[in-house]
C-alpha cells in the first residue's frame, strides 16, 4: 500500500487521503503544492494525512494546496472518517479524531454497499472572543465591527469553530464580489492568522446561503467548518433557529447550534478515485 491514496469530496470540496505511514516522500510545501496542482499532480482541495495521537482513536493533518496547514476542515473530516471507515482503520461507526483545532467526534449515520455516505461531526464549540478568534478587535466580540478594505468597506462577524471565520451579511450573493475581495480579506491585516470568508444570504428561519473563500485555498464550493461557523453567527445575531440548513454551490449541510455553542454537522461524502502515486511523481517529490 506505499504511496496509496484515496480522493474524495465533500459537496464538491475534494481531498487527497493519505497514511503518514505509508508514504516515501517528504510532506513539505513544495510537495503539497505538486500534489495538490490539477496539471502537475492528482488535484485536489487539499491533503488529509492519517496520524498517530495520543488523545484521540486517529489524528490527522490537514493540508492546504498552498503548503500550509490548517487546523479544523469540516468536509475534510467528514471525508477522513468515511476513509477510516471504508478501509478499515475501524469497525466502530463512531469514533474520535485529533486535529489543530481539537478533538473531534465522527460517526458514520448512513452507508451503502458497506461504505460510509451520511457522516455527522461534532465540530466542538463556536467561540466568539476576539482574541481567540484571533481578530485585532477593540470589541470582546467581534460583531457588526467594519473591516475597511482598499476601495469599500464591510459589516463583519467574527468566530473560531477551531480555525478562524469572517462573515459578512449580504442581501444578494455574487459570486465575483467574493472572488475580487477574497484573497484581500484573507490576507488582512486585522486577521494575524489569516481568515476564512463567508459572505452569507439568510433566506429563512431554517436555511442560509453562502459562498467560500477558503484560507490557502480559495474560492470553495463547499466547506464544513465555514457551514458551521456561518450557522454560529446566524444564531448568535438571532436571525435563525438553531438547526438550519447551510446552501452552497457544491450542496447542502445540516446544522445545529447547542444552547453551549457545541455545533454538530451532517453531510453526505462520495469517493471519486483511489490509486497510487506513479514512479514518476514520486521523482519529481523527491
Amino acid at each position: 500500500m506505499k504511496n496509496f491514496f484515496v480522493k474524495t469530496h465533500g459537496l464538491g470540496n475534494d481531498y487527497i487521503v493519505m497514511n503518514s505511514k505509508d508514504i516515501s516522500f517528504e510532506m513539505n510545501e513544495k510537495n503539497i503544492q505538486t500534489v495538490c496542482d490539477v496539471h502537475y499532480g492528482i488535484g485536489s482541495d487539499g491533503i488529509l494525512l492519517l496520524v498517530d495521537s495520543n488523545k484521540a482513536d486517529f489524528g490527522l493533518r490537514i493540508l492546504n494546496p498552498d503548503g500550509s496547514e490548517a487546523e479544523k476542515s469540516g468536509n475534510g473530516l467528514r471525508i477522513f472518517a468515511k476513509y477510516l471507515y471504508d478501509y478499515g482503520f475501524t469497525k466502530s461507526k463512531s469514533f474520535s479524531i485529533d486535529t489543530l483545532g481539537g478533538l473531534v467526534y465522527a460517526e458514520v449515520i448512513e452507508t451503502e454497499n458497506d461504505k460510509a455516505r451520511l457522516i455527522k461531526v461534532d465540530m466542538g464549540k463556536a467561540i466568539f472572543e476576539s482574541a481567540k478568534v484571533p481578530v485585532i478587535s477593540e470589541q470582546v466580540e467581534c460583531l457588526d465591527e467594519e473591516l475597511q478594505l482598499k476601495d469599500l468597506s464591510y459589516q463583519i462577524n467574527c468566530v473560531s469553530v477551531g480555525n478562524p471565520h469572517c462573515i459578512i451579511l449580504k442581501d444578494e450573493l455574487d459570486d465575483e464580489e467574493i472572488l475580487k475581495y477574497g484573497s484581500e480579506i484573507e490576507n488582512h491585516p486585522k486577521f494575524p492568522n489569516r481568515i476564512n470568508l463567508q459572505f452569507a444570504k439568510v433566506l429563512s428561519r431554517n436555511e442560509v446561503e453562502i459562498r467560500i473563500w477558503e484560507r490557502g485555498a480559495g474560492y470553495t464550493l463547499a466547506s464544513g467548518s465555514s457551514s458551521s461557523a456561518v450557522a454560529a453567527v446566524m444564531v448568535k445575531k438571532g436571525l435563525t433557529d438553531r438547526k438550519l440548513t447551510l446552501k452552497m454551490p457544491g450542496g447542502q449541510l445540516k446544522l445545529e447550534i447547542a444552547e453551549d455553542w457545541e455545533i454538530q454537522m451532517t453531510g453526505e461524502v462520495r469517493e471519486i478515485a483511489s490509486g497510487y502515486l506513479s514512479p514518476e511523481l514520486l521523482q519529481d517529490l523527491s
